[in-house]
């Protein structure tokens, strides 16, 4: 068992405390993300979702989570609206829904890529598609 370190300098402190070895995946997907254009920060879900209202439909924005268990959320204007899906951090991986990556930025990339042929169901009944 490895005690978990605390957040290097530099990084949120709303971070939960992480293993060595996960901070470092952390911090390099969060630099990468900060250096992205579709990364806003500490943005409110009613923030996001007013922001992408009157943009075309499959704009995107990914932001910080307002859930203490998730560190990121994937806002995206539907044809219905705008929709937030959490973006987890389990064991080095971020993952949403079926993909996963150590880097938030590639994993939307997988995202994209995989839901071109096979869209992604959101809601409960699994009638909006995410593409």
């Amino acid at each position: 068992s490895v005690l978990p370190s605390p957040a290097p300098p530099g990084l949120p402190d709303r971070f939960r405390m992480f293993r060595s070895c996960e901070w470092e995946v952390l911090e390099r997907s969060l630099n990468i993300l900060q250096a992205s254009d579709f990364y806003w920060g500490p943005l409110s879900v009613g923030e996001a979702h007013a922001k992408l209202q009157q943009e075309p439909v499959g704009t995107y924005l990914v932001r910080d989570s307002s859930q203490g268990n998730c560190l990121f959320s994937l806002s995206v204007r539907m044809p219905t609206g705008p929709v937030s899906l959490r973006i987890s951090f389990q064991e080095g991986y971020f993952r949403l829904k079926n993909w996963f990556s150590d880097c938030v930025v590639q994993l939307l990339e997988l995202v994209v890529a995989g839901t071109r042929n096979n869209p992604l169901h959101f809601d409960e009944m699994g009638e909006t598609p995410l593409v």
